[in-house]
């Protein structure tokens, strides 16, 4: 990943929060005569010693699953809060017209070795603790003892766990760094302005990056 000095992140824990806000990550995978994106949720966990781990699960049928995919090198990205930013919310606009449209964005881009699980008490174990964190934010949190035992002994035998031992990850957090005060300001109040979720989070995520 191209990513200029000024827009890297290197701050662990907030390539961790990332990770956590926004769990739909896409997993790239090389076979010998194609590659694989699949879109899934991860659940990270974090170890002392090392950059971390991530568990999942996929279809049976998922070409993931096949022979020779166990232990292959893998790249997991995350995708953080996104936005177009028009230069009209630029300031400078007015006065010198040098200004041209972007695309902010965050994402983290975890490598590691793919192992595949296929053990009915880690995904049951895997399962409820990703509905857990998924679920936390209800008032009343679905878990899966809510689902008779039986169709969730059938579902999991459908799926593989996944498991991924982090080897590094890389952080690119592009949200107005290179540009002066006043038009991240501009920006800032372009994006609050939109009824758009995505242009709120990267309203707040200009403001707390760049302590404004």
């Amino acid at each position: 990943m191209y990513t200029p000095a000024h827009f890297s992140e290197t701050d662990s824990d907030a390539l961790q929060a990332i990770m956590r806000s926004y769990p739909l990550a896409t997993l790239v995978c090389a076979s010998a005569d194609t590659m694989h994106a699949n879109h899934l949720p991860l659940h990270f966990s974090a170890h002392a010693d090392t950059p971390g781990r991530l568990s999942g699960h996929v279809a049976r049928a998922n070409p993931l699953c096949a022979e020779g995919m166990d232990g292959k090198e893998v790249l997991v990205i995350f995708h953080g809060p996104q936005a177009y930013i028009s230069p009209a919310w630029y300031a400078t606009k007015a006065r010198t017209g040098m200004v041209v449209p972007t695309w902010n964005y965050v994402v983290v881009h975890a490598h590691g070795t793919l192992k595949l699980i296929d053990d009915a008490r880690w995904l049951h174990a895997h399962l409820a603790r990703l509905t857990a964190e998924l679920e936390a934010g209800f008032e009343t949190p679905w878990q899966l003892a809510d689902a008779p035992t039986a169709f969730i002994d059938k579902l999991i035998q459908a799926v593989v766990g996944i498991e991924i031992e982090i080897k590094c990850l890389t952080g690119k957090c592009k949200v107005s760094q290179n540009q002066p005060v006043e038009n991240q300001l501009g920006v800032i109040q372009g994006l609050a302005e939109l009824d758009q979720q995505q242009a709120h989070e990267m309203a707040a995520t200009i403001a707390r990056s760049n302590h404004l």
